[in-house]
């Protein structure tokens, strides 16, 4: 797997392990030679994903709306920049040019990224890896909500096989290696 995406948030607010973990993530990206696409921004874990992949010399392709560059967010100066028209177009370029998917912690944006990929997933449109990075327990509440669904019959319990959980980089790294493939009928 050449091309990992990354999605994360954009947030500097956010707390200090975070953005540790997603340059950590970027630069053990950058070490096994892998493009890392992303969202192109250069504050939050987004940025740290990007310093991390720059500090190793490794490469990047950022993908963001023109919108985003007279805000003076993005990172202009390193790797490849495909400027798009829409968020949409941003997503289906990422998730194209993608051969596996990386989910960092973030907000609503980053929540309806994972969604689009896994939903595509069921519907037979790819069969990439989907990790979440769950720094700190980030996501436990999300995987939580999505046990319930599976209680209360709203989704399928082999969703689960969609997608995989790593509690460290190296976790990540472990799964992307093992990864097999899941056939998945939603319909079946």
């Amino acid at each position: 797997m050449q091309n990992i995406c990354v999605f994360g948030s954009s947030s500097e607010k956010i707390d200090r392990a975070y953005l540790d973990t997603a340059e950590e993530l970027g630069k053990a990206l950058a070490a096994r030679g892998c493009n890392v696409i992303f969202g192109a921004g250069k504050y939050g874990i987004m940025g740290a994903v990007a310093r991390g992949v720059i500090a190793e010399n490794g490469r990047l392709t950022g993908v963001s709306p023109d919108f985003f560059v007279n805000m003076n967010v993005l990172v202009t100066d390193y790797g490849e920049l495909i400027l798009t028209k829409t968020m949409r177009e941003r997503k289906g370029i990422m998730e194209d040019r993608a051969d596996a998917f990386v989910i960092c912690a973030g907000g609503i944006g980053t929540l309806e990224e994972f969604f689009e990929v896994i939903t595509l997933k069921q519907l037979g449109q790819h069969d990439k890896p989907i990790v979440i990075l769950n720094t700190n327990g980030f996501y436990d509440s999300m995987i939580n909500m999505m046990e319930q669904s599976v209680a209360e019959k709203f989704i399928s319990e082999a969703v689960h096989k969609l997608y995989s959980v790593a509690e460290s980089v190296d976790e990540v790294f472990e799964q992307l290696d093992n990864y097999v493939p899941f056939g998945y009928n939603k319909y079946a």
